[in-house]
């Protein structure tokens, strides 16, 4: 489908929304008015179910390919946004891989495509905005509140989004006078596939309730998190990490 770009239109770009908890942002954030780019990396099928469903619920959205490691996919990224939707007016930066392993047994491979995707990737979206961005928008990252529970075979994936939440802090500051807010959200277990596979029932049972709440969190709970950061009621918070996690850190 061949959109043309609406000046009046806000554009929403979640990077990793083929599925899961990107899929549910792409859609919360349709459902708020945004014209949403759906970005994946290898999933099409996935990411344009998502584009559909927007669709079908009367929202405007796009598909678009890049692998956010890459800085010149980013770049085209970004000129084909503007090119169908209109400059980028709320960054959502969803992608992520997550690696079960001990950091003895971390390969150089799953390192570097680790740092390469969860940092690397949110450091050339976040690049890229500070001059493509209109005035007044939004950047909402994702770290995750295993950062501060430490938990063993996380090491690797905590350690990149340490480095997000730094990052985080660091250009909220950067982007002084131009109102645009950049924070992000830490999400604790969330019931999607990629945190349920492999898992007994009495694991994430006994995960589920170690919270307050005494449930894992939803891929909703979270789109309303970053909902509430991209839009007018949010316009106060900025440069802070929001611990999505039903209390458990």
């Amino acid at each position: 489908m061949t959109t043309q770009a609406n000046p009046t239109t806000r554009v929403a770009l979640v990077t990793g929304a083929s599925r899961g908890i990107g899929a549910t942002v792409a859609t919360r954030l349709a459902a708020d008015g945004y014209a949403v780019a759906v970005n994946y990396a290898g999933n099409e099928a996935a990411a344009h179910a998502t584009v559909a469903a927007i669709e079908a619920a009367g929202g405007r959205a796009i598909a678009v390919r890049a692998d956010v490691a890459d800085a010149e996919a980013v770049k085209r990224m970004f000129a084909t946004i503007e090119d169908t939707l209109g400059r980028v007016d709320v960054l959502v930066n969803n992608a992520g891989v997550l690696p079960y392993v001990t950091i003895a047994e971390t390969s150089d491979d799953v390192f570097a495509r680790t740092m390469a995707i969860n940092v690397t990737g949110t450091f050339n979206t976040m690049r890229e905005a500070a001059t493509r961005m209109n005035e007044g928008g939004r950047i909402v990252n994702f770290s995750t509140s295993v950062l501060h529970m430490a938990p063993p075979t996380y090491g690797v994936y905590a350690a990149t989004k340490g480095a997000v939440e730094a990052l985080t802090r660091v250009f909220a500051k950067e982007l002084r006078g131009r109102a645009i807010t950049c924070n992000a959200v830490a999400p604790g277990p969330v019931a999607t596939e990629l945190f349920l596979n492999g898992k007994s029932d009495a694991l994430v049972e006994q995960i589920a309730k170690s919270a307050p709440l005494e449930r894992l969190g939803q891929p909703d709970d979270i789109a309303g998190v970053v909902a509430f950061l991209a839009g007018p009621d949010g316009g106060w918070v900025n440069g802070q990490v929001l611990r999505a996690n039903g209390g458990m850190a």
